[in-house]
Parts: structure tokens; C-alpha cells; sequence
């Protein structure tokens, strides 16, 4: 038998390894693999995500694994939990180049709406968590907020923009009915005349029209309300405590009628789940008195290029490979690109049509025409608890 010659040509390199229990899909070969980090349907009942693998920062990583007993069905429902923050600041600053704001404020970490879509999960494995379950089980409420914002505003020399509610997480998710963190900061923001724009997927921001109202006749406030979908069905697959599309258009409704000046947002735009409905969205907004619109193509920074795979294997398998393939393409062939001015809309041929569909659909409706701009000049800085009263 002739010796086995060893070839001299080095071994390929091997695909990276996506991080230790977060993946269901193999990224290079396209198969979906055994999921790790899979939760029972039964235990996640009404949330968004399907996994909770630990966070990335971890360094370990936990799988719940059945002893042969049945044991994981003892396991109890992922309920909300709140914990209570007590940050030494409230107003977050940025120097982002892409984006309109400068300063922004969170009142919340997590959000119990379940957006499996959502951009801002990641930034639960600063808090030691998952990106999955627990970004939408295990949030943190900022009490102090207002007398935090009262304090940041009343410095010397702070000079007013708008501040931005709503960017990273929804100030009227279901916990704000209890804990009223919003109210509390809009409340200072309108005594303050400081001007404020507020992104939602809630109906609940109708509870703030007595504040709104009076700040939008000063020209102080602008409200957005992300509309994702008109299907009551995928949203409630998407976004599973969030308000109906119904609630959203009729939310905007409202405001308009009461001279709130209000936008819409088509976010995300998922290629071959919701695309289609771009322009229904736009015309049905419009209606509602929309005079604004945006939209930013799907983003999937870190654990979110995971968790969204794990989503549609569950939800839209057929349409797995399809979406992938479009977003890599609008991605410079990545799941996701984060560069400045490219990671909102993303590039390439098909990123390019769903721009100018956007653009067509805002030109016919007269969307974008007239823009409102926040006044910044009545500015008056609040006097916090137990400061002193100026004389002049």
C-alpha cells in the first residue's frame, strides 16, 4: 500500500464562530443549526424574542438543559420584572453625524414591547443580560429623571436644543403607566419651554395631550409614531405589547386634531416582510394627519443578527433566505453596516428603490413639504428643589 503523502497546501481558514450560544443559523453555509439559547414557546408566551442567550460581555454562557425529567417544563413564564435605577445624570449626548439631535433622553433601559427588530436590545449586555428575553422581561426605571433634568437644565450657560424621548427605548412602554417617568420629565420640559420630539409606538402618549397640546401652540413639540406595518397579525408577531396599527394611526389622528405637529415613521423596513406596504402606510398616516415621514431599512448590530435569524425560523421560515439575501445586498454583502450615513438606509440597488419608493410616496402625499421647527428662544431655566430664586 503506498504512505499517504500529506498535501503542503494550507488547510482554508475556518468561518468564525458566532458567539458561544447565541446562534441557530450557520452564516456561511446558510443551514440553520441546532438552537442553544431556544426558549418553550409556552414559557415566552406574549413577548418577542425566542432565545436568551447571555450577553456578550458574559464570561460564560448559561443554556437551561433538561435533566431527563422533564424539568424544563417546571420552569416558570418570563414575567416583568423592574428594577430601579438611579442614574447621576438624565440627558445622554451624542456627536452622531447621521442624525438629528445632539442630546436625548432614555427613561427606561429594556422595553417590554418586545420589538424582536429592536436596535437598542444590545445594549443589554452593558447591564450583565440578554439581548433576547430579558431586554424586554428585565428593565430598569430612572426614578429621579425629572429632578435630574431640572438640575442639568438649570446650569449655567446650558444653552437649549431639542431633546430627543424615545430613541433607544419607548418612554410610553406598558411599565410607564405605574411608574410615570415620562409624565414627570415632560412635565419639567414644558414648564422649562424647552422643545422635546417623542418617538412611540404607543397610544398611551394620548394620556400627555394636556402637556402636548399647549407646548405644540408654543412650537415646542413634535410627535412620532412608528407605524411598521398595517397587519395585525405581523405586528402582533413583530411587536407583541406594542399598540395595533389601528391604535397608532388613530394615536396620530388625535395628536393632529389637537395641533400636535406629528410624523410618521416606517421602522424598519424589513425587505420581503413588509416592504409592500411602504406606500398604504404613507397614504393611511397622511390621513390620520401625518405631515412628516422617515424610515430606516432593518438593522442588526450584534446579538441582533442572531436573535432576528432565530425569529423568522419560527415566524417566516420560507422567507428566511430571501430577506437575508436582500439585506446583505442594501449591506455591502454583511448583515449589517454601522457606518455614518449609510446605516440608517443602507446602499446598493435595492436599498436605492426602496428609497425612492419612499420619496415618490412623500412627493404625491405632500409629506416632507412643510417641515415644523422647534423654537428654541423660550427657553426658561427651571429653578430645581432647593435652589435659589434669581433677583434679575
Amino acid at each position: 500500500m503506498p504512505p499517504i503523502k500529506l498535501s503542503a497546501r494550507p488547510r482554508p481558514a475556518l468561518p468564525p464562530l458566532p458567539p458561544q450560544g447565541f446562534s441557530s443559523f450557520d452564516h456561511d453555509s446558510g443551514s440553520e443549526q441546532p438552537a442553544k439559547a431556544l426558549v418553550a414557546s409556552d414559557r415566552r408566551r406574549g413577548r418577542g424574542a425566542v432565545s436568551n442567550a447571555s450577553g456578550r460581555f458574559e464570561p460564560v454562557s448559561r443554556v437551561a438543559e433538561d435533566d431527563g425529567w422533564d424539568s424544563l417544563s417546571d420552569l416558570a413564564l418570563f414575567k416583568t420584572v423592574v428594577t430601579v435605577e438611579k442614574p447621576k445624570m438624565i440627558i445622554t449626548r451624542n456627536q452622531s453625524p447621521d442624525i438629528s439631535f445632539d442630546r436625548s433622553i432614555n427613561p427606561y433601559r429594556g422595553c417590554e414591547h418586545g420589538c424582536v427588530y429592536c436596535f437598542a436590545r444590545p445594549t443589554h449586555a452593558y447591564m450583565g443580560l440578554s439581548a433576547g428575553l430579558d431586554f424586554e422581561t428585565r428593565l430598569f426605571a430612572k426614578h429621579g429623571a425629572a429632578a435630574l433634568l431640572e438640575r442639568e437644565l438649570s446650569v449655567s450657560g446650558y444653552q437649549p436644543r431639542m431633546i430627543a424621548i424615545g430613541t433607544n427605548t419607548d418612554p410610553y412602554q406598558p411599565i410607564e403607566r405605574d411608574h410615570r417617568i415620562m409624565r414627570e420629565v415632560l412635565e419639567v420640559l414644558a414648564k422649562a419651554n424647552h422643545p422635546v420630539g417623542i418617538v412611540t409606538k404607543s397610544a398611551m402618549v394620548l394620556r400627555d395631550l394636556d402637556l402636548l397640546a399647549p407646548m405644540a401652540a408654543k412650537g415646542l413639540v413634535k410627535v412620532a409614531l412608528s407605524v411598521t406595518t398595517l397587519d395585525a397579525q405581523l405586528a402582533r408577531q413583530m411587536e407583541p405589547r406594542a399598540a395595533t396599527p389601528a391604535k397608532r394611526l388613530d394615536a396620530l389622528r388625535q395628536l393632529s386634531q389637537a395641533g400636535v405637529p406629528t410624523m410618521v415613521m416606517v421602522a424598519p423596513i424589513i425587505p420581503a416582510l413588509n416592504d409592500a406596504e411602504i406606500e398604504d402606510i404613507l397614504d393611511c398616516a397622511h390621513t390620520a394627519g401625518a405631515q412628516e415621514a422617515g424610515y430606516v431599512l432593518l438593522r442588526l448590530p450584534h446579538e441582533l443578527r442572531d436573535l432576528f435569524r432565530e425569529w423568522l425560523l419560527e415566524h417566516h421560515p420560507g422567507k428566511l433566505r430571501h430577506i437575508l439575501s436582500l439585506v446583505q445586498s442594501a449591506r455591502g454583502g454583511k448583515d449589517y453596516d454601522a457606518r455614518w450615513g449609510t446605516r440608517q438606509t443602507g446602499e446598493g440597488a435595492y436599498a436605492g428603490l426602496i428609497g425612492k419608493r419612499f420619496q415618490l410616496a412623500c412627493q404625491r402625499l405632500g409629506l416632507n413639504k412643510n417641515r415644523s421647527k422647534l423654537r428654541n428662544d423660550l427657553f426658561v431655566p427651571p429653578v430645581p428643589q432647593g435652589g435659589q430664586l434669581s433677583l434679575f
